[in-house]
């Protein structure tokens, strides 16, 4: 197991960078995490779909589907893919803390 440094904070993640432990993530780690995922900058839009994720998880156990993800977040596609270069899975997923999906999101 690994460890990502964020900003003098270690946290364990797998062997593709995403968390182990879903309550070690902060809002100070997404951000480090994005800068990974080359945004430079969390906006509001961002925030938004980090937190439907990260309520999603600890609602049901697994991230959302992606068409639940866009409903309920009022995104399309192509607008998560606009915020997150790398998708909603390897992007989204992975800044907010979620472990890695098992399928698609």
């Amino acid at each position: 197991m690994s460890e990502f440094d964020a900003n003098g904070v270690r946290v364990a993640v797998d062997d593709k960078g995403y968390l182990t432990d879903f309550d070690s993530w902060t809002r100070d780690i997404a951000v480090a995490l994005a800068t990974e995922e080359e945004i430079d900058e969390l906006t509001a839009d961002h925030w938004r779909i980090i937190d439907f994720l990260r309520e999603h998880q600890s609602a049901h156990g697994v991230a959302p589907m992606i068409r639940v993800l866009c409903k309920e977040t009022g995104f399309s596609l192509k607008e998560i893919y606009e915020l997150f270069p790398n998708g909603p899975a390897k992007g989204a997923c992975r800044v907010a803390g979620l472990p890695r999906p098992d399928s698609c999101v």
